[in-house]
């Protein structure tokens, strides 16, 4: 069977999201494991591969065309109908199908936040989102996506049959894990590379609106407020991620509270120091008012840390049992919340057993699988 991909969101540098969702597929793919010796990949590109990609062999390819400029929409499709040898099944881990392919096609769809919330999208990407998801999503055998809220959410939208969306849950990074035991040495260092005082809480997320951010700043200047010991004013909120868009509000808020001594940005942080991050901090907080799955609550789990998170969307599916909801409109719940974990260390130590029991559901290779098994069906 040979098997095309869509490679793209994995062939680029700092990988989140749907960039890390591709990559961690195609490293399984190409994993012996998973029984794929009779089937050949090729794995299609805008760019040249890159290093950290799985190596070429007789089963996995690359094959790099142009031109870049509508790749889905033209050089893609163009290349799948005139190619001598082509794929026996499309798979696209993005909301883009090849137009005018005359392969079956497999798309995944994380979420419909560009449905729910358009404003925080640029005209031009809201545009394509909107009118190339929905021919993809006509055209597609099959829909996969990474947790039921999803699912319900493009179902209901789009108008489709249940059975052509497909829940497939998302796992956690491997390297995470082999990081866990130097994540200690590197919490001093880190500690003091950003000038990190003592007790933080920790939010790992793009700036953006959807976030919550703005209402977590307000929350956590509410809590600092009510301590008395000097000590517990010291408190930080240390805020990673880049800036998305609409950030401004979420860079003034510490201002506008009276905290901006309190709370850091720190931008984007490499993957090597996200463990100590996440191993020294009092609590994870995941504030969104909308997630396809949420990653970052199982990321904290893996390293002991303790997680509150929005009730609504798909959070408490990724969290389950294991973390703290809030109502994440309320800006009292959330510092409710978050002041009842803080002030109770037999709590959190309940929610880290928890989370360490939580994150054993999830799995890339396990992933793989089930994609994998899902696009053989398709190509029958």
């Amino acid at each position: 069977m040979n098997i095309g991909i869509d490679g793209n969101e994995a062939n680029i540098d700092r990988k989140v999201g749907i960039g890390e969702y591709a990559f961690e597929l195609l490293i399984q793919f190409s994993n012996s494991k998973l029984k794929t010796q009779n089937s050949k990949f090729v794995v299609y590109l805008k760019n040249k591969a890159r290093q950290d990609l799985p190596k070429e062999n007789q089963n996995w390819q690359y094959r790099v065309i142009g031109p870049k400029r509508f790749w889905t929409q033209f050089a893609l499709p163009v290349d799948l109908y005139f190619h001598k040898e082509r794929p026996d099944v499309f798979f696209s881990p993005t909301h883009y199908a090849p137009r005018f392919s005359p392969i079956p096609t497999i798309i995944s769809i994380m979420d419909l936040s560009y449905i729910h919330y358009p404003y925080m999208f640029k005209k031009s990407d809201l545009y394509q989102l909107k009118n190339w998801t929905l021919y993809s999503v006509q055209k597609s055998k099959k829909i996969i996506t990474i947790s039921k809220s999803s699912k319900n959410d493009i179902i209901g939208y789009y108008k489709l049959d249940n059975d052509k969306v497909v829940v497939v849950y998302p796992g956690i990074k491997e390297k995470g894990i082999n990081l866990q035991a130097k994540s200690m040495d590197n919490s001093k260092k880190l500690r003091a590379k950003y000038n990190i005082r003592g007790k933080y809480i920790l939010f790992v997320g793009t700036l953006q609106p959807r976030k919550n951010i703005v209402r977590l700043i307000e929350a956590f200047g509410k809590i600092l407020s009510e301590f008395s010991n000097s000590k517990e004013k010291e408190l930080e909120l240390i805020i990673v991620g880049k800036k998305g868009w609409f950030y401004q509000d979420i860079l003034n808020a510490p201002q506008k509270n009276n905290i901006e001594k309190n709370v850091k940005f720190l931008d984007f942080v490499e993957n090597e120091e996200l463990p100590a991050l996440y191993k020294e901090a009092v609590c994870f907080v995941l504030p969104s008012l909308y997630e396809g799955f949420g990653l970052p609550v199982l990321e904290a789990m893996q390293f002991g840390c303790p997680v509150l998170a929005s009730n609504i969307s798909s959070l408490p599916e990724a969290g389950a049992d294991a973390a703290v909801y809030f109502d994440p409109y309320n800006v009292n719940d959330i510092a409710d919340k978050l002041k009842k974990v803080i002030e109770n260390e037999e709590l959190r130590k309940e929610m880290r057993e928890k989370g360490f029991r939580q994150i054993k559901k999830f799995s890339w290779e396990k992933a793989a699988t089930e994609t994998l098994d899902i696009i053989k069906k398709v190509a029958g």
